[in-house]
């Protein structure tokens, strides 16, 4: 419901935007012929959860009212509901703003897993994990985190990778995320579970063998060893669909939808061909090129969270 409400009567603070609002992007939005959309505001303590812009812009038209929204739940929902309107639309939360806000959300939401805040924030989830693990206390004492599907899971996922490599062994061909729903784990997790397996090492990372399993999984009766798993390479699936992507008419047929194709391509080499390309990187460029590395993750997770946001709003 929309309701009328007197621009003196609401209150700016504890907005995501450390800088403030952007005089520029005001005067733009006060200058426009348009009815401005309703603002969205904390019904308890009548804050300004998502419309700073949009407020300060029809305070310069001389409006004394201003069309609401109003939000039921608590300050710290409010928050996050703030920082992801900020995120999906509206003038962009800038980087820093977006990690100041994943900061708090870790704080208020410590149940919540990295990948979660990620997709509120809208900064990738390992940047997430990274401001987790410099918060003050350190590593949380929490056992289990609550993912994008409502399910708990928990933070040592050692046991779901024992249990995803043994059903890898036993049946190499049932897909992620058949593994992951079985060994309760995600299938980024059983992604690396596979291809560990296929290089012959352990399924659990050094820190998780440190812990006290030191033991691998026993292979099958009959087996060759984790080496004897055949699966498809991640590389090979990401071509096919690639492939497939290349043969509709609304990508092809289009100069931009050519650009996503050609993208999209240069990530279908394999492991093994990532290898050789890291091996020849020169040690006095091994800094900037993880730097850009990292900056072209930021930007293709970025660009996920878009996508996913406008397949939602359009389903």
């Amino acid at each position: 419901m929309v309701v009328e409400v007197d621009i003196a009567s609401l209150s700016t603070g504890d907005s995501p935007r450390i800088s403030g609002v952007d005089p520029e992007h005001v005067e733009a939005l006060a200058v426009a012929q348009d009815p401005l959309p309703p603002i969205t505001v904390h019904r308890s303590t009548g804050r300004v959860i998502d419309g700073l812009h949009r407020l300060r812009a029809a305070e310069i038209r001389g409006q004394r009212k201003i069309a609401v929204q109003y939000f039921d739940g608590d300050a710290a929902d409010a928050f996050v509901l703030a920082v992801e309107s900020n995120v999906t639309h509206g003038l962009p939360l800038t980087t820093a703003d977006r990690k100041h806000a994943a900061a708090r959300i870790i704080a208020s939401h410590p149940q919540w897993s990295d990948r979660v805040i990620a997709s509120v924030s809208g900064i990738a989830p390992g940047t997430v994990a990274e401001i987790r693990r410099r918060a003050p206390g350190g590593r949380p004492a929490e056992e289990s985190r609550i993912g994008h599907d409502g399910r708990v899971r928990p933070l040592n996922g050692n046991e779901g990778r024992r249990v995803a490599s043994q059903l890898i062994s036993e049946n190499p061909h049932l897909s992620l995320r058949q593994i992951a729903r079985v060994a309760a784990i995600s299938p980024e997790t059983v992604r690396d579970v596979r291809n560990r397996m296929r290089r012959g090492e352990d399924p659990l990372p050094r820190r998780g063998r440190q812990a006290g399993h030191d033991e691998p999984p026993a292979a099958p009766h009959g087996s060759r060893g984790p080496m004897a798993v055949p699966d498809r390479e991640p590389a090979e699936d990401r071509a096919a669909i690639v492939k497939r992507l290349k043969a509709d008419p609304a990508l092809r047929f289009s100069e931009t939808g050519r650009t996503l194709l050609r993208l999209l391509a240069m990530h279908t080499i394999s492991m093994a061909e990532w290898d050789k390309i890291i091996d020849k990187v020169p040690p006095h460029c091994g800094e900037i090129v993880a730097c850009l590395a990292n900056d072209c993750a930021q930007m293709w997770a970025d660009a996920a969270l878009r996508v996913q946001r406008k397949v939602a709003e359009t389903a």
